[in-house]
């Protein structure tokens, strides 16, 4: 008797690579994905799968033993989320210390990724979705997104200020810089500013000024690419993004959407804290 084949061997008709849907029905990164099947922690129809294996959509996968639901892979909708944080949520789904989670305040039965993080003291514009692939690629340094923050600043700004953090500040994690600085007024020695960076390291905005000797006491996310945070929306209301908007995201990252369309309108929730 023969011995059965591999699933993932090459003589099956290919599909797609496993670690790309398990990132897009939300287990995680990609990356994140291909550390687990090297690990040994996915299998396919029973058997451990490796680095290479694509799947059809009958193909039966887990994960730590646990069957996982395929039904994603082009069968649901992507959902976007828009929400604006307030400052003092965690961008985490558990916090040890028991502080209040952006996760929170976001409607159950899915399970959401966010789509890069907001410190603990910084408010404003977090998208999140439940495609994995889709937040993967919108992090990913390469594909070079804005993001546009409002800044309240305390201290003398300079233009000899304003210009070295223009041209770069060596910071402990490398070089970083400002693409644009505009000022929006205020009063005595704070000053607004709104800035455009095109990466999203740990607190960057802050790190940035703060190597000029002045000091950010407010800091509020309000652009990432294309999306701003709409003006109606309130602290801690969350709004379901259109198809129309979703797909000017996926044209940034070159995906094609292969999900149903959503409705061509807003949902907007607001919860009580």
């Amino acid at each position: 008797m023969k011995n059965l084949k591999n699933t993932c061997a090459k003589t099956v008709p290919p599909g797609e690579k496993l670690q790309k849907v398990l990132a897009r029905v939300g287990l995680g990164s990609r990356r994140q994905m291909e550390l687990w099947i090297s690990g040994g922690r996915v299998q396919v129809n029973g058997t451990c799968a490796s680095l290479g294996c694509r799947i059809r959509g009958h193909d039966r996968v887990s994960v730590d033993g646990k069957s996982i639901d395929l039904a994603t892979n082009g069968s649901i909708k992507r959902r976007i989320l828009i929400y604006n944080k307030p400052a003092g949520e965690i961008v985490t789904h558990n916090d040890p210390e028991g502080r209040p989670t952006v996760f929170d305040r976001l409607p159950q039965g899915e399970r959401w990724l966010s789509i890069g993080r907001l410190d603990l003291n910084t408010a404003g514009l977090l998208m999140f979705t439940n495609d994995g692939e889709l937040a993967n690629a919108l992090m990913h340094p390469s594909a070079n997104i804005e993001r546009e923050y409002a800044v309240r600043v305390m201290g003398q700004v300079t233009i000899a200020m304003v210009n070295a953090m223009h041209k770069g500040v060596l910071l402990e994690d490398g070089i970083a810089n400002f693409t644009d600085i505009q000022e929006f007024g205020g009063e005595g020695i704070n000053r607004w500013f709104h800035v455009v960076i095109m990466q999203g390291r740990n607190r960057e905005v802050r790190r940035l000024w703060e190597s000029q000797g002045l000091r950010v006491n407010r800091l509020k996310r309000v652009r990432f690419g294309h999306v701003f945070l709409p003006s109606h929306l309130r602290s801690g209301m969350w709004m379901e993004m259109p198809q129309t908007e979703i797909n000017a995201l996926l044209a940034l990252v070159d995906m094609q959407s292969k999900h149903r369309p959503l409705e061509q309108r807003w949902k907007t929730r607001q919860y009580m804290t």
